[in-house]
């Protein structure tokens, strides 16, 4: 492919990871990996994905299992590993082998994290990783008969001191173990650890990178986004399998307990974090108190956000150009759709109040949405707004988007058909096609 004929592909591509990359600038993100990543031999393109996340300001605490790792201990001690349910009994043998597996991988992360691979985003990066005693524990104890011993759950999160590392710009490393006041030692899961930092730090993000692809529906497709009720349908159905039922379950723990949005990705896929960041719907299943996408009416807070959409519209001449002042004065007139903090779509309504009409200006949807109905959906609370109004009948003044508003509605007018006000306005050079609809 011609050099130059790949320049717009990456223009287009930064200014749909931009909205995101600032949006999520500053934000506390606990992610937590299982030990089968490790052992598939995936840490290093993964400490790569999250250094870039974190030389793009995001505060990093990371968790990992070694469950995997744990059992390798013990076979080679010639032991048996013992569950009840899912969850490890750990005895005293166990213990030293969750030791020693945490102690091998919490020093395979650090390294993984210290390369600096030329030619990647690791090149020349200075990553400073800060672990230590942050977890307070107790144990889990005689559950249906059933002594898990030195099997532990989280107790108490020593978020000060995990914020003060994150201020000081290091990323934040848990082992899957915690201890007690008294200097006992318990194996943790990752899950029930990083679900209990999460909501300990208040983070707005928490990610699952497991080896499941996310929580599928009756079609088998992965459900991008489960609200809080859906999750409680669906793990009070108990039809799930078995590991995407527990992620579920943590995940929207983790909801419940005030962490915004709750993420399970593959590892399996090469970059599914950054995926599941990045991209409108992600790659993997998210859990979140309410659905994402919201329609609603603009604030001074959205500005920007309109100005990002249409500034490539109205640079192609789509759209007419418009002043940031102006559109600040203007904001109250705009409907914007918002997913996830960023604005995907924008429209504005300018009412004649003395001739019953309605403008519809600046319909906007960002290119890389378009085709799944927001355009139709801003339409729609438009009119709806200018019913509201008194507006009897709607115009709107386009030169490339008029068959899309004559299949929903609107008829040719002229220039004569306008108000009187905008008539006065009308720029001859662009020669916009007017066109109308009546309100019923």
């Amino acid at each position: 492919m011609n050099e130059n004929a790949e320049h717009p592909q990456f223009v287009a591509w930064l200014r749909a990871v931009a909205p995101y990359i600032h949006a999520f600038r500053g934000k506390t993100l606990v992610i937590g990996f299982a030990g089968e990543l490790v052992t598939d031999g995936r840490l290093n393109t993964l400490a790569q994905d999250l250094s870039l996340l974190h030389a793009m300001g995001m505060r990093l605490v990371l968790v990992f299992g070694s469950r995997p790792q744990i059992d390798e201990q013990m076979t080679l001690r010639g032991a048996q590993s013992r569950y009840h349910g899912s969850v490890r009994i750990t005895d005293a043998l166990a213990l030293e082998c969750a030791k020693e597996a945490a102690g091998e991988t919490r020093l395979d992360i650090e390294a993984a994290f210290s390369q600096g691979l030329p030619n990647t985003p690791m090149a020349h990066s200075t990553v400073r990783v800060i672990s230590g005693n942050f977890v307070t524990a107790r144990p889990v104890g005689i559950v249906d008969g059933v002594d898990f011993e030195h099997t532990g759950l989280v107790r108490k999160v020593d978020t000060s001191a995990i914020r003060l590392a994150l201020a000081n710009d290091s990323l934040v490393l848990l082992p899957p173990l915690g201890f007690s006041p008294t200097g006992e030692a318990f194996n943790l899961s990752m899950e029930d650890l990083a679900t209990a930092t999460a909501i300990a730090l208040d983070a707005d993000k928490l990610i699952f990178v497991t080896e499941t692809d996310g929580v599928r529906d009756d079609q088998g497709r992965v459900m991008t986004e489960i609200t809080e009720g859906l999750a409680r349908s669906l793990l009070d159905a108990g039809q799930l399998p078995a590991d995407a039922a527990a992620y579920l379950s943590y995940a929207l723990k983790a909801c419940d307990g005030g962490v915004a949005r709750a993420h399970i990705v593959p590892f399996s896929l090469d970059g599914s974090v950054l995926l599941e960041l990045f991209l409108h719907d992600g790659v993997g299943s998210m859990v979140v108190e309410e659905t994402l996408e919201a329609l609603r009416e603009a604030g001074q807070d959205d500005v920007g956000g309109i100005i990002a959409l249409i500034r490539p519209l109205e640079e192609d001449g789509t759209l007419v150009k418009r002043d940031r002042s102006l559109i600040e004065r203007e904001i109250t007139n705009f409907t914007v759709i918002e997913h996830d903090g960023v604005i995907f779509g924008c429209a504005a309504l300018y009412a004649f109040a003395d001739e019953a009409m309605g403008e519809l200006a600046c319909l906007a949807v960002n290119p890389n949405v378009q085709g799944q109905g927001d355009g139709e959906r801003l339409l729609k609370r438009i009119e709806q707004r200018a019913r509201a109004s008194g507006v009897k009948r709607l115009f709107v003044l386009t030169t490339r988007t008029g068959h899309w508003f004559l299949k929903r509605g609107f008829i040719p007018g002229t220039v004569d058909d306008l108000p009187r006000s905008r008539k006065n306005l009308y720029n001859w050079q662009r020669k916009s096609q007017v066109l109308l609809k009546t309100l019923a």
